[in-house]
């Protein structure tokens, strides 16, 4: 990425530290981190987790924690009660998003089944076929259906485990994989652009853009992972985080450009363990409801950037990412490298990422490598 810090030229020369405000005495807390792209109203004050969620969250390699133990006659036995047991337990581990994602899937497969409820011994490799016709016939992308089957998999699996289902292995004729669709990625120059765009009187859009570029530098750091992002994560020259998604450890140098941008919002989060004015509240149920809206909103700004831009790919929370990988294939990158720098757990990971990006650099290969036979058809 030299060459982006190149074109950028060095905003912070004298390598400054970052200096967090103080808070007076008494500060109220919801006075901190609040959601600068939009006002928010009835921001909640920073608490810590009821003691009954913290005595159950304990660390796991998923980022969950030990699902409370259900004996008896008390464990749901059919698949619609047992998905909303699957639910409560991911909430009370503060695993939102996946407990967000069993929703979806409650929801759909309950609007398949009219809302009637079933055994799992009804589960079979039949009423799948049916469930994956149904959605397919509604008009359901290939990939939201498997995303629907996996959940429901994995629900099953679970159940099956727990001595409440006969494994059948309902879900061996559907499709559980996953569709390559093209990852869309901007060229460093946009990138660039972007940057310099005077933003002065938006501060919304600034801030927007902030986030993209700071994900950029940050070898795509995911929007979830910016939101949460606190200041003890910035130890000296590095900053030091957990990625939310696979809870693999990061530290990246502090560049002068990562440098710049945190210290833009240094005074809009006196008082706040965060980093950036994202989150208004500690309190995990709370903070995952502005996270999500946050996100809502910044995705929606960052289509106004594009229209300003005239980029001709609309910007979004990931193609801060996809960019990255691409240019780091651009220079050159060893794959183990870019591995390593976005947090894949393997190379092959790595591959299946990029192999989904658009073709350009291989296409520009092809391209010298048959430059002979072109001049030949063309003389």
């Amino acid at each position: 990425m030299e060459s982006f810090k190149k074109k950028i030229g060095n905003p912070a020369a004298s390598n400054p530290k970052i200096h967090y405000c103080i808070p007076a005495p008494g500060r109220d807390e919801r006075a901190a981190g609040t959601l600068s792209f939009e006002a928010e109203k009835n921001s909640v004050p920073g608490r810590t987790a009821p003691a009954g969620r913290q005595a159950a969250m304990q660390d796991s390699p998923d980022g969950g924690c030990s699902e409370p133990e259900i004996v008896g006659n008390t464990r749901p036995r059919t698949v619609l009660r047992f998905l909303q047991e699957q639910i409560r337990i991911l909430k009370v581990c503060s695993r939102y998003g996946t407990a967000r994602n069993y929703e979806r899937t409650l929801n759909s497969f309950s609007a398949f089944l009219g809302g009637r409820d079933l055994p799992f011994a009804a589960l079979t490799e039949v009423l799948a076929g049916r469930y994956n016709a149904y959605l397919l016939g509604r008009g359901v992308m290939r990939n939201t259906v498997s995303f629907y089957m996996r959940i429901l998999r994995s629900a099953y699996n679970k159940a099956v485990r727990q001595h409440l289902a006969q494994q059948a292995f309902p879900f061996q004729s559907v499709y559980t994989g996953i569709d390559r669709t093209r990852k869309r990625a901007v060229d460093e120059d946009i990138v660039i652009r972007m940057l310099r765009l005077d933003l002065s009187g938006v501060p919304a859009s600034a801030l927007a853009r902030d986030l993209f570029v700071f994900s950029y530098c940050m070898r795509g750091m995911a929007f979830v992972d910016m939101a949460y992002l606190r200041k003890s994560d910035i130890r000296g020259d590095r900053i030091c985080y957990v990625r939310r998604k696979t809870g693999q450890r990061l530290c990246i140098r502090l560049e002068p450009c990562i440098r710049e941008i945190i210290g833009r919002y240094v005074s809009q989060t006196c008082g706040s363990p965060y980093v950036f004015p994202v989150l208004g509240t500690e309190d995990s149920g709370p903070a995952y409801a502005q996270y999500q809206n946050a996100l809502n909103r910044y995705n929606r700004r960052l289509k106004r950037l594009s229209e300003m831009l005239g980029a001709e790919i609309r910007l979004t929370s990931y193609t801060a990412r996809h960019s990255w990988a691409t240019a780091a294939r651009n220079h050159n990158v060893p794959l183990a490298v870019i591995s390593a720098g976005m947090g894949h757990d393997s190379e092959k990971t790595t591959r299946i990422y990029l192999a989904a990006l658009e073709d350009s650099v291989v296409d520009t290969a092809n391209q010298g490598i048959i430059a002979v036979l072109n001049r030949a058809v063309s003389s």
